[in-house]
């Protein structure tokens, strides 16, 4: 289905700058993968399948430790990708991969997109932007742990994730993911934003959905600054 991997590959922020022929030819290469809720995309230290791309669902990208305790590095909603990293650096897979949702992703496999790197340099080039942009992500995240609060956490994460259009956000089904992401209790995540809620900064529509109602209020919060909420 070349036309269903296209549409995905251009919502994605990664590939974004990538046009032309480079793109064309990550189309044709491109496979579009289904898993269903609670799949194992793949497991941490199994050889990287390739570049996944999400078109719809979500994905939770996360490592475990030795005592079985796990932590949420990403969560993957549609335009994101993961394994990239590895893609193009060779190595095997450094987490585990698993659907939250019922999930579609384009899969550009890992030999082919490597091929695609070695021989074009105009897409070696296009793809720089997106990597600093990842770093600089990843930058963030680092930040998120070691500099800000719970609700300045919380306030990025609303923030960053919030639609242009119409202000939601759509949480994962099991809070305690997000909770995991940005390093935080269950039991704090939810009192974080009853507290932004009751505020008048959020509003709940139902479990999984949040509108943001006062963004000067949350990028306070974020900047570490204590708004009247």
């Amino acid at each position: 289905m070349p036309d269903a991997a296209a549409s995905i590959l251009r919502a994605s922020r990664f590939f974004a700058g990538v046009r032309g022929p480079a793109f064309d030819r990550l189309t044709q290469m491109a496979r579009v993968q289904r898993f269903s809720r609670s799949a194992t995309i793949f497991r941490e230290g199994d050889p990287c399948p390739g570049v996944y791309v999400v078109g719809t669902g979500l994905v939770r990208v996360y490592k475990t430790a030795p005592s079985g305790r796990e932590h949420v590095l990403h969560l993957v909603a549609p335009g994101g990708t993961f394994a990239e990293v590895a893609a193009i650096a060779g190595f095997d897979c450094p987490a585990n991969a698993e659907a939250l949702e019922d999930t579609v992703c384009a899969l550009l496999a890992a030999q082919s997109f490597a091929h695609a790197l070695q021989e074009d340099h105009q897409l070696c080039l296009q793809l720089l932007g997106s990597m600093a942009g990842w770093v600089k992500h990843l930058v963030e995240l680092l930040e998120d742990i070691a500099l800000r609060d719970a609700a300045g956490r919380v306030a990025r994460y609303l923030l960053s994730e919030a639609d242009a259009r119409d202000h939601t956000v759509r949480l994962p089904s099991l809070k305690k993911h997000l909770a995991s992401h940005l390093n935080l209790t269950s039991e704090t995540l939810s009192r974080t934003l009853r507290r932004m809620s009751d505020g008048g900064a959020i509003e709940s529509r139902d479990d999984q959905t949040m509108v943001v109602l006062d963004r000067d209020a949350l990028d306070q919060l974020a900047r570490g600054e204590f708004p009247r909420i």
